[in-house]
C-alpha cells in the first residue's frame, strides 16, 4: 500500500497560486477551482452573504457588481509596512497577514479534498528578494510568510527560491549537462538563477552546489500594470494637470494608489473623497477629477486595473489594444499601442537585464556560456522583453515552461526530496 501523500509545493503568487504535489510517478498540479489549477490571488467579502469567495468566483462577484471589498496582490504587502496594518471588512478588522493565511487555509482545504490526504508538510515558493536591498526586511517577509502558512496546519515548512522551482521542473526533460538562466518574471518580482541541470544532477539530494548565482529585483506584472496606468488611464483622471493658477501638478498620490492593486482600497475612505473634493476646486480641468472621485466614490477600482492588465495582455498578441473601463458614471475607452507599452516599461527592462548582468558577474560567467534560458512567468511574453533578452543572449536557446505551472511543479518536487 503506498505511503500517505502528505506534502505539497505552494507557489503563493502576487498574480495566481497553484499548489503541487509528487509522488514516485512524477508532479502534478492539484485543481484548485473546478478543473483549473492556477487561481487568482484574490479574494472578496461579499456583503450581502457574509461569505469570503477566492479566485475567479471573487473577481466575477466584484465585477458583476456585489457589495463588497475586493483584496488581490497580497503577496506585495510582505516585508513592507503594510504587512502589520489591518483592512476594514464590515465591522472586522483583519489583519492583512491573516488573509493571506486565510487563502492559503482555503487552497490547503481544496487540495486536500481533491487528493483525499491530510498535508501537513510544505515547500513554499519565495522570491530571490521579497524586498530589494534590505536583507533585514526580507527575512521578515519570509518569517510573515511563515507563520500565515504555519497557522493553516502545516508543521513543516521549507521555502525555496522560485526560480531555482522552475530549474528543477525543467530538468525533468534535459538529456545532457547544461548551464541555464532562470527567468521568473512573476506578479511583483524578477528573479534570476544561473543553474547547471543535468539528468544524473536531478537525482541528487543536495542541489546547493548546482546554484552558480541567483540575484532579484522587486519588478513585476503588477508594475507594469502600474506603469501603463500611470501613462494611459490617470492622465484622463487629471494626473499630472495643474492647479488652476497653473502654478504646480495636483497631487499625485491617490492617482499612484489607484494605479497599484494592493493600495487600492486605502483610497476607500471619507477622508480622501474629502482631499479629492477640495483637489476639484483647485484644478484647471475640475471635470477629469470629477472621474476620479466617480471611480473612488463607486469604489471601481480594481475594474480599472483590471482593464489596464487586459490591454497589456493584449497588446503580448497584438500591435495596438483598446484600453476599454466602463465604470457607473465614467467611460474610458484609450487605443494603446505596443510601442507604448515599450516605452513605458523601457527603464523597468534595463532595470531587469542590470540584474540579470550581476547575475551573471556574481557566477563568474560571460553571457555566452549560458545555453538555455529557462523562462517561467506571464511577463516573459511580454515582446519589448523577449526582445531585450535576445540581444543579452544572441546564441542561447528559449524554453518556454508552463508560465503559470512550472514553478508549482518544481516545488512538489523539492517537497517529494525533503519530506518523501
Amino acid at each position: 500500500m503506498p505511503s500517505p501523500l502528505r506534502h505539497c509545493g505552494l507557489d503563493f503568487g502576487t498574480s495566481n497560486t497553484t499548489l503541487g504535489v509528487a509522488d514516485a510517478r512524477g508532479a502534478r498540479l492539484v485543481a484548485l477551482e473546478g478543473d483549473r489549477v492556477t487561481i487568482p490571488s484574490t479574494l472578496f467579502f461579499d456583503f450581502e452573504t457574509d461569505h469570503t469567495l477566492y479566485g475567479r468566483a471573487a473577481t466575477a462577484a466584484y465585477v458583476g457588481g456585489s457589495d463588497g471589498r475586493m483584496m488581490r496582490s497580497l503577496k506585495s504587502v510582505l516585508g513592507s509596512s503594510l504587512a502589520d496594518e489591518s483592512v476594514r471588512v464590515k465591522r472586522r478588522v483583519i489583519p492583512f497577514l491573516e488573509l493571506i493565511g486565510g487563502f492559503v487555509g482555503e487552497l490547503k482545504r481544496r487540495a486536500e479534498a481533491g487528493i483525499g490526504e491530510e498535508l501537513d508538510s510544505v515547500v513554499v515558493g519565495r522570491p530571490a528578494h521579497y524586498v530589494d536591498d534590505d536583507p533585514l526586511a526580507d527575512r521578515e517577509a519570509q518569517d510573515q510568510m511563515e507563520s500565515a502558512v504555519r497557522a493553516q496546519g502545516f508543521r513543516h515548512i521549507e521555502f525555496q527560491f522560485e526560480p531555482i522551482a522552475a530549474a528543477l521542473d525543467y530538468e525533468q526533460s534535459v538529456t545532457r549537462e547544461e548551464i541555464g538562466l532562470v527567468i521568473d518574471l512573476g506578479g511583483g518580482t524578477s528573479d534570476f538563477s544561473i543553474v547547471r541541470v543535468s539528468p544524473e544532477r536531478s537525482r541528487a539530494n543536495d542541489r546547493s552546489g548546482d546554484i552558480l548565482a541567483t540575484a532579484g529585483v522587486h519588478i513585476g506584472g503588477t508594475d507594469f500594470d502600474r506603469l501603463l496606468s500611470l501613462k494611459k488611464a490617470m492622465p484622463a483622471l487629471g494626473y499630472q494637470t495643474p492647479t488652476a493658477d497653473g502654478k504646480r501638478p495636483l497631487p499625485s498620490g491617490p492617482y499612484v494608489d489607484l494605479a497599484t492593486w494592493h493600495r487600492i482600497n486605502r483610497l476607500y475612505t471619507p477622508e480622501t473623497l474629502r482631499e479629492l473634493r477640495h483637489t476639484q476646486r483647485e484644478a484647471r480641468d475640475p471635470d477629469k477629477v470629477d472621474r476620479m472621485i466617480s471611480i473612488v466614490a463607486h469604489r471601481e477600482g480594481h475594474k480599472l486595473a483590471g482593464a489596464v492588465e487586459e490591454s497589456k495582455i493584449a497588446l503580448t498578441h497584438d500591435e495596438r489594444a483598446p484600453l476599454a473601463f466602463e465604470g457607473e458614471e465614467v467611460t474610458l475607452t484609450t487605443p494603446i499601442a505596443r510601442k507604448e507599452l515599450a516605452a513605458v516599461l523601457a527603464p523597468s527592462i534595463e532595470r531587469i537585464a542590470d540584474t540579470i548582468g550581476l547575475t551573471l558577474a556574481t557566477a563568474g560567467l560571460g553571457a555566452d556560456r549560458i545555453e538555455t534560458l529557462i523562462l517561467t512567468g506571464g511577463s516573459t511574453q511580454i515582446p519589448a522583453i523577449l526582445a531585450r533578452l535576445r540581444t543579452l543572449f544572441p546564441a542561447a536557446r528559449f524554453v518556454d515552461t508552463d508560465a503559470f505551472g512550472s514553478v508549482g511543479l518544481g516545488l512538489a518536487l523539492d517537497a517529494r526530496r525533503k519530506f518523501g
